[in-house]
Parts: C-alpha cells; sequence; structure tokens
C-alpha cells in the first residue's frame, strides 16, 4: 500500500513519463520510423492510464489489465469516453502487431493522425489526477 506522498509522485512520474513519451513519438516520426512511433504513443497513454489508476488505487498487473480497469471504472461511468478507451487498445494493437508479426510496418498514414488524440488523452487524464 503506498502512502499519499508516494501514490503523488508516482501519478506525477507517470505523467511526466507520458509527456515525454510522446515527444520520443515526435522523434521517431520525424525519422519516418513509423512502428517505432505507433509503440511510443501506445506507451504514453498506457503511462497516463497507469497514472490514472493508480490515483484510484486500482491495479492492473497487465496491459490488457489496464485497458479492462479503465473500461470498468471509467469508461462505464462516463468519465473516459469510448473513442478514447478504443485509443488505448488500438494503440495496444499496433504496438503488439509492430512488435511480434513478421512482415508488418505502420505506416505514416495509419500512425501521424494519432498524434492529436493521444496528447488530448494524456491531457485529459492530466487533468483528472491534478488536485483538485
Amino acid at each position: 500500500m503506498l502512502t499519499d506522498e508516494e501514490r503523488d509522485a508516482l501519478v506525477k512520474y507517470r505523467i511526466e513519463k507520458a509527456y515525454g513519451t510522446l515527444v520520443e513519438a515526435q522523434d521517431c516520426a520525424e525519422g519516418n520510423h513509423w512502428t517505432l512511433t505507433a509503440n511510443h504513443l501506445y506507451y504514453a497513454v498506457y503511462y497516463a492510464s497507469k497514472a490514472l489508476l493508480i490515483q484510484n488505487g486500482i491495479v492492473a498487473k497487465s496491459h490488457e489489465g489496464v485497458i479492462g480497469m479503465i473500461g470498468q471504472n471509467f469508461v462505464v461511468p462516463g468519465i473516459i469516453t469510448i473513442d478514447e478507451a478504443k485509443l488505448l487498445a488500438r494503440l495496444q494493437n499496433m504496438r503488439k502487431t509492430g512488435d511480434y508479426d513478421d512482415f508488418k510496418e505502420w505506416h505514416q498514414e495509419d500512425v501521424e493522425p494519432l498524434f492529436e488524440k493521444v496528447e488530448d488523452y494524456i491531457n485529459k487524464i492530466k487533468s483528472l489526477v491534478e488536485p483538485k
């Protein structure tokens, strides 16, 4: 069990890591490394999602668990939209496909349109976890 101070520090770290990973995704895109860009976009939303779960005392032990807990605890009550949850799931699928499937590479047209959605998602999560 985390103390309030430990939880707050971990949540802050995860949000910072989400933004930092978004910057790394932009760097990858500038080099036309679109599969790696998709990977980083996924991790950016994953870190933000973990921050939201941690802030609320929810434990998820896998990537699928994070998606499930976001759906159960934040989509069902209307805090996170279905489209935002679909973004998380879509990016996770893109990451897995890019990492593990032979002969599958993502391209600019697949990945570039997701940047704004990822940034919006992180900003929303940040607003949900910041002290009121």
